[in-house]
């Protein structure tokens, strides 16, 4: 025999409504499924525009990351100036892609939350933009 599998409530305190729907889980306004796809589009594409222009504002700081770089590794010499400016100008693409990553990626969240349609339901397709509540 096939047991059925019934949805756990996030409070175990809580029972589970008539419904059999957790609550604060999206169901689709339409069909009323809780085969419910969240789609980030927004916070996705923000991401990473926002990753290629914190590297690409980035790469104006590698000249003074390479430079910070150089005289921190002066102490070793040729090879560890050498060294330090490669360093010192990778850390500032990296930090500057992550900055914008992280940036971009809030906007986007924000895109996704008030314009676009964040949900998809799965079984008839579906796609709204608000939490149902």
């Amino acid at each position: 025999m096939h047991e059925q599998t019934s949805l756990i409530p996030l409070d175990r305190n809580e029972p589970i409504p008539a419904s059999g729907l957790i609550p604060g889980t999206p169901s689709c306004p339409v069909c009323r499924s809780i085969r419910i796809q969240t789609r980030l589009y927004g916070k996705k594409v923000g991401g990473t525009i926002g990753a290629v222009a914190g590297a690409t504002s980035g790469v104006a700081l590698v000249l003074s990351g390479a430079e910070v770089g150089a005289v921190a590794g002066a102490v070793g010499g040729p090879i560890g100036s050498a060294i330090g400016a490669f360093t010192g100008g990778v850390l500032a693409m990296l930090i500057g892609g992550a900055t914008g990553c992280a940036a971009g990626a809030a906007f986007g969240e924000v895109i996704d939350d008030n314009v676009l349609d964040k949900y998809r339901c799965t079984d008839c397709g579906y796609t709204f933009g608000t939490k149902p509540g």
